[in-house]
């Protein structure tokens, strides 16, 4: 079994940055592809993007550019660093793990996911 936590949520205004932060368990870590989804009120759960265990990244296009996702396999944490924030991006944030897994994976492929982090963006 394995543990994700988010947080670093918060409220933001426009053209602002944050930085959400998820910690996960197991001493496999680095193995880890993550992923980043969000859930707008309303709406359906959308990919943000993932880091796979070697560190190559893919995103959404439309959080490209503005958002970087990064990790550390010492801490065991993944990070999204999201600037230049627009009021579409107000969500709850969902951190999620797929031990083992590579590729591009889509939601169904992580087995682990966090209870989220919100976001809110002010216009």
């Amino acid at each position: 079994q394995v543990q994700v936590v988010e947080s670093g949520g918060g409220l933001v205004q426009a053209g602002g940055s944050l930085r959400l932060s998820c910690a996960a368990s197991g001493r496999t870590f680095s193995t880890y592809t993550m992923g980043w989804f969000r859930q707008a009120p309303g709406k359906e759960r959308e990919f943000v993007g993932t880091i796979s265990s070697g560190g190559s990244t893919y995103y959404a296009d439309s959080v490209k550019g503005r958002f970087t996702i990064s990790k550390d396999n010492a801490k065991n944490t993944v990070y999204l660093q999201m600037n230049n924030l627009k009021s579409e991006d107000t969500a709850v944030y969902y951190c999620a793990a797929a031990p083992g897994r590579v590729g591009v994976l889509q939601a169904y492929d992580f087995t682990y996911w966090g209870q989220g982090t919100q976001v809110t963006v002010s216009s």
